[in-house]
């Protein structure tokens, strides 16, 4: 029997019981994958992760996350929260010189920077890989049926992939009541998207609630195990990425904030920035903070993972 010892954050908030809630094993050494995969199954959040010794001697950690259904090759709130954890827990010590670590994840290394308040850490940015753009969804009525929407209230660009590690579709939305309406239709999502390129949804609007947010964000997984996502760091680089190309934004770098979570009653914001040289995108960065929440052990045994 080995007893684990984990830690519950919410990330991408400044209050308790907002943003992502998320588990942090500090010690996932020895572990096997099945295991993991069970113990984040059962602990039942939109993400689990364990950290390893890394690979590489010149990074800090390996990172592995999972969610209820799945292993995920990168993810925003995963990546941000077990910064703070390990930062919390004095495990590494980023110093103003170089408050920079790096965490292994299956897409690469991702570098994780940090800002200090009062000798904790505050705002945690990670660096997401260059953006891919991919195919557009072709039927926009089908679409608009799976969110219980009707078509006339999808915006009038284009329903488009779009990945920085994990492709999302991004459908963008023309007002906020409608945001507000959207309920995912299960039987339509599976024939909408079972045989296309993704089947994660991501929508958003320019219509935000809060008057310092740039646009107001929703993300649904069902195939992660996931109904609904409060808060979505691995979607966020490619939502910033998404409207700097269709010109919702402007600046170089270009800087967002995404609310998202308000219907799910667990306010989050996602600081995203985008950086450009001859109109392409070369750099992409999520942040947002973290409050810590509480603790526990878990008893397991390797027998555990059949």
């Amino acid at each position: 029997m080995r007893e684990l010892r984990y830690h519950l954050v919410d990330v991408f908030t400044t209050e308790r019981f907002g943003g992502n809630p998320l588990a942090v094993f500090t010690d996932g050494a020895g572990l096997s994958p099945a295991l993991m995969q069970r113990i984040a199954k059962e602990l039942n959040l939109s993400e689990t992760t364990f950290v390893l010794p890394p690979q590489d001697a010149a990074n800090d950690f390996q990172l592995r996350i999972f969610t209820p259904a799945v292993e995920l090759p990168m993810a925003g709130h995963p990546t941000v929260g077990t910064a703070y954890v390990l930062a919390r827990e004095g495990l590494v010590t980023p110093s103003s010189e170089n408050p920079v670590i790096h965490l292994e994840e299956q897409v690469g290394v991702i570098p994780v920077r940090f800002q200090f308040q009062d000798g904790a850490p505050g705002l945690i940015t990670m660096q997401q890989p260059a953006p891919t753009f991919g195919p557009t969804h072709p039927d926009r009525v089908l679409i608009a049926a799976m969110l219980s929407l009707d078509v006339s209230e999808l915006d009038d660009h284009p329903l488009e992939v779009v990945s920085c590690g994990v492709p999302f579709l991004f459908v963008p939305i023309r007002n906020l009541p409608a945001m507000q309406r959207i309920k995912l239709r299960i039987d339509i999502w599976e024939r909408a998207l079972r045989d296309f390129v993704t089947p994660h949804v991501f929508v958003f609007s320019r219509e935000t609630e809060h008057r310092t947010s740039t646009v107001h964000s929703r993300m649904f997984a069902p195939a992660m195990g996931i109904a609904e996502d409060p808060a979505t760091g691995g979607a966020s680089g490619p939502l910033g990425c998404y409207l700097v190309k269709h010109g919702y934004v402007k600046g170089n770098p270009a800087r967002i904030i995404s609310e998202q979570g308000l219907e799910m009653g667990r306010p989050s914001f996602i600081t995203i920035e985008i950086g450009q040289q001859d109109e392409q995108i070369t750099s992409v960065s999520v942040g947002g903070q973290c409050v810590s929440i509480g603790s526990g052990t878990l008893i397991v045994e390797e027998s555990d993972a059949r």
